[in-house]
């Protein structure tokens, strides 16, 4: 019976031992980001006072070190910090409700469709622009091909002097009714 609970036992040992006996809110509730507060960092390097004597003045203070610039705070890319903090200022459950579902919903799905719109209109402007033709796409085609030093391909269907003659051909026997009609 004492064989049957020695697991049981060891998981609760090693639960227990994990559970902080006195938590605190400033500490424990979530760690501190961007989004909550901004501390400035600051570095105490004075040197030793045996390296120095009360009448003389340290090198650091006659040539301070410059300053460099300083990046921005990272931010807060969790998704349970952002929202906690997007819905920090609602007065009520719906105001909680419409802040979810414009962050979640409206905005997801006006962000997919802007993009996808973009990268089709793209995909058409890019497919349709002929390296003979007169358009900007293919103005900058062209450009871009010659910067490089690429050879631009020659169009062989357009050139084919056969696939034009069985092309009138086609053309000529299916609607030369049209017009008697």
């Amino acid at each position: 019976m004492a064989g049957s609970n020695a697991p049981i036992e060891i998981a609760s040992a090693i639960q227990s031992a994990s559970v902080n006996r006195h938590p605190s809110l400033e500490h424990d509730l979530n760690p501190s980001t961007a989004a909550s507060q901004k501390q400035p960092v600051t570095i105490a390097s004075s040197p030793a006072e045996s390296d120095v004597a009360e009448d003389e003045i340290p090198l650091s203070v006659l040539r301070p070190i410059p300053r460099r610039t300083t990046m921005p705070p990272l931010p807060d890319l969790r998704f349970e910090q952002s929202y906690l903090k997007s819905i920090e200022g609602a007065k009520s459950w719906k105001g909680v409700l419409w802040i979810t579902f414009r962050d979640q919903v409206l905005l997801a799905l006006t962000q997919g469709a802007i993009w996808t719109l973009l990268l089709s209109g793209w995909r058409h402007w890019n497919r349709s622009s002929q390296f003979s033709g007169q358009s900007v796409g293919a103005r900058i085609r062209r450009w871009w091909w010659g910067v490089n030093n690429w050879a631009v391909p020659e169009d062989k269907a357009l050139n084919n002097p056969k696939l034009a003659k069985d092309v009138q051909d086609y053309y000529k026997g299916e609607f030369s009714t049209a017009a008697q009609d």
